[in-house]
């Protein structure tokens, strides 16, 4: 006859096993670092998919090479906003593109200190902020990003982005390309050329390295 001590030793040792083998989540599906906001009257951080749904600030992000995120994701067409923190200095150091299943992802990798803004919106033509010249940008449509928080690599200490410019995402999907303009008066500017029209779209932050995404949602 097992004593009562054992016993419950026993259950003790079942429960924990039972517990560690239960799923839970992963660097797969981190929340977004920063909580995304706009002066539109429907933020992307709250927007309408046209389901009747509401979803909210606190829906899980997929990682920067997470290979699908639940669709539809909470997107729109709106401007997108985010303030940087106060001490951002930051460098875009990488540009990566990512076609996926049912949306196209740009990352945005940065070195520097604090945590960036942005201001991501569809524009009429990709305008230079520097020179106001009309940047050649393939694509139908074209999404604007505006890094705030950004400084030159002579202020933040990092070498910047030295890769191929514009960076090209292939035949697939819905981004074709992505052009880096440069660092003007407090942000980076970058235009992403989309295909065919204005396709839904949300902006999120990720830390360890800081990054900004943009997800472009396909829907066709």
């Amino acid at each position: 006859m097992t004593p009562p001590r054992a016993a419950a030793a026993v259950v003790g040792v079942l429960v924990l096993s039972l517990a560690a083998c239960t799923p839970g989540g992963t660097d797969d599906s981190p929340s977004p670092s920063g909580t995304t906001t706009s002066d539109s009257p429907s933020p992307t951080g709250s927007p309408s998919d046209g389901s009747g749904e509401s979803p909210t600030d606190d829906v899980s992000a997929p990682a920067d090479d997470a290979t699908e995120a639940p669709l539809p994701f909470p997107a729109n067409t709106d401007p997108d906003t985010q303030d940087p923190s106060a001490d951002a200095a930051l460098t875009v150091t990488d540009i990566r593109i990512g076609h996926h299943d049912g949306f196209d992802r740009v990352v945005f990798e940065l070195g520097g200190t604090g945590t960036p803004g942005w201001r991501v919106e569809y524009v009429d033509e990709p305008i230079d902020d520097g020179s106001g010249n009309v940047a050649t940008v393939d694509g139908d449509a074209y999404l604007q990003v505006m890094i705030s928080g950004s400084g030159y690599p002579t202020d933040t200490g990092v070498d910047e982005y030295a890769g191929p410019n514009p960076v090209r995402a292939g035949d697939q999907g819905e981004v074709e390309e992505v052009l880096l303009r440069g660092v003007f008066e407090g942000y980076t500017q970058a235009f992403v050329g989309v295909d065919d029209e204005q396709r839904p779209f949300r902006v999120f932050s990720l830390e360890d390295p800081a990054r900004v995404v943009v997800d472009v949602r396909d829907d066709d």
